[in-house]
């Protein structure tokens, strides 16, 4: 790995709960925003972070519920994570528009606000993060009955008996995670609890189905607003593809929202490129944001 750039924490009170933000650089820089996916936290951007040839102000922070950010104990709503960034966005870079860059279900909250605040986004990456999976109407029973099932049986998250065990769940989601940056991101995605094992930095009430079923059509109204140029930044897998059971024809009804769409397939990395390809991600993004 190359060698690894400093980062510090800032902690901001903000509708009503605590935030972590990890945050790399010299604020006097011109800022940048990582937003990570479900299940990960901000030190995921590390190796991201350390591949970038320009000064920026790295700003990563934890959505709710992850890392080192506080637990909502009421659940999670994804409007909330809008909410967050907006709230975030206004104590952190309130001046002017910023480039976002979102994977997975960062890059979700990324696009839904783009379009909600077009004014406060200057350039749009997306790795793999280009909407939910298209839900039928019909759905929702059974959501809701899962949902009402969940709220009796609390879900858990399972306890490692040591780093070494982190480090092998994590190669095990991603074996193209090598054994060294595994090791650097098992402290920071877990901690040790009081009987010794190590526990996820995330809270168990992520697992619970949410009730209100995605609708490619506000997904579709919000993305037509977007007024910055877009990336979507693919993995050479076809995870995503398969997960959300989409053909190109319908993809394209995606894509055509976008009026500034850019698209680019990143050779060997999977749906955790920032960890698979961090350098050319790196270039990637930065030749983006040039443009």
């Amino acid at each position: 790995m190359s060698p690894m750039k400093t980062s510090h924490s800032r902690f901001l009170d903000a509708r009503g709960l605590r935030h972590h933000i990890r945050c790399w650089g010299d604020p006097a820089d011109p800022p940048l925003v990582l937003l990570h996916g479900w299940m990960d936290m901000s030190a995921s951007f590390q190796f991201l972070v350390d591949a970038l040839e320009g000064n920026w102000y790295v700003l990563a922070p934890d959505w709710r519920g992850f890392g080192l950010s506080q637990w909502d104990p009421a659940g999670y709503w994804f409007q909330d994570y809008l909410a967050d960034l907006d709230a975030l966005l206004d104590a952190l870079v309130p001046a002017g528009p910023v480039p976002l860059v979102g994977h997975s279900m960062g890059g979700n909250v990324a696009g839904l606000y783009a379009g909600v605040r077009p004014g406060r986004v200057s350039h749009l990456a997306l790795l793999e993060g280009f909407g939910m999976p298209r839900a039928k109407p019909q759905a929702v029973v059974s959501r809701y009955e899962r949902w009402l099932d969940e709220q009796r049986d609390a879900p858990t998250l399972r306890a490692y008996a040591s780093l070494a065990e982190v480090s092998a769940r994590l190669q095990t989601t991603n074996p193209r995670l090598s054994d060294e940056r595994a090791a650097y991101l098992a402290p920071h995605w877990s901690r040790q609890n009081p009987r010794g094992r190590f526990e996820l930095l995330a809270d168990p009430r992520h697992k619970r189905v949410n009730p209100v079923i995605y609708r490619l059509e506000e997904a579709l109204a919000c993305w037509e607003r977007i007024t910055a140029p877009v990336l979507w930044v693919w993995g050479d897998t076809p995870y995503i593809r398969e997960w959300l059971k989409e053909d190109e024809a319908a993809l394209d009804e995606r894509r055509a929202a976008f009026s500034k769409l850019t698209e680019h397939t990143l050779a060997g990395a999977a749906h955790m490129m920032h960890h698979d390809q961090p350098e050319a991600l790196a270039r990637l993004l930065e030749s983006f944001f040039r443009d």
